[in-house]
């Protein structure tokens, strides 16, 4: 089936990835071309959150990871540290419900025994009353990195090894993704870069071997449901050949 948006871009309903992760990046220029503090950014992309978690829900994408807070963002200034994670609290407590209400289902990736004992209160008990919900899984990653995900699976391995209940010509790809953050979910399908840079920045290292990748020269504060619709198409209209050739894939 073929939906169509209000910016009349068309996707296909029938061939929609299962898994898209988005790096929200921009908020900080977002508020300094306008001549505000960058807490005003991060602000003001809540209500991008907000949209882009409802079409997602509304159109069908069964996983929506969202690049919410990295490993490498607490060397930030203090005082902005400790603003985004009162904006996380205040966040959280404020939306969980809606989320609820709209069969989303909430988790994490990443340390989150890093935060705060009140956001991490909130988040965990958002993740406790959405665990049922079968809709979309909101899933944000916080105090996340790809390096420190993948060191932390070589450990949980080397113990295995150690102690014997694993042997090393066990070890192959599967048995790594079975020990990472995101063993329960598939690898995205779908990559979305906000605020024009090329890069990953530590997000999904191993999980984005084969992700399709779409950046937008919108910073997040400005990243609302056409331009999701836009990149859902452009992934649409690749050809995913997993180091294959066109037609062994087709």
């Amino acid at each position: 089936m073929t939906l169509q948006n209000t910016n009349n871009t068309q996707f296909d309903q029938d061939h929609l990835p299962r898994h898209i992760a988005i790096i929200m990046d921009g908020n900080g220029r977002w508020a300094k071309s306008r001549g505000l503090p960058r807490i005003t950014g991060h602000a003001e992309g809540i209500n991008s959150v907000r949209e882009i978690t409802r079409v997602a829900g509304e159109i069908g994408i069964m996983h929506l990871t969202l690049y919410t807070f990295s490993q490498e963002n607490w060397s930030r200034p203090a005082t902005e540290v400790s603003a985004l994670m009162k904006l996380l609290l205040k966040t959280i407590r404020k939306e969980v419900e809606n989320l609820n209400e709209n069969n989303v289902r909430l988790t994490t990736i990443g340390n989150v025994s890093d935060l705060p004992d009140g956001a991490r209160k909130e988040i965990e008990e958002g993740i406790e009353l959405t665990k049922h919900n079968s809709g979309l899984n909101l899933n944000l990653a916080l105090s996340y990195g790809g390096r420190q995900e993948l060191i932390a699976a070589i450990i949980q391995i080397g113990k295995k090894l150690k102690d014997g209940s694993l042997k090393p010509e066990d070890v192959d790809e599967s048995l790594v993704a079975s020990m990472l953050y995101t063993s329960d979910i598939p690898d995205p399908d779908l990559l979305i870069r906000t605020g024009g840079e090329y890069r990953v920045s530590n997000f999904l290292l191993w999980q984005i071997a084969y992700t399709e990748m779409v950046v937008t020269q919108n910073y997040w504060p400005e990243f609302r449901e056409n331009d999701l619709l836009e990149a859902i198409k452009i992934y649409q209209d690749r050809d995913r050949r997993f180091g294959k050739v066109s037609g062994q894939v087709a």
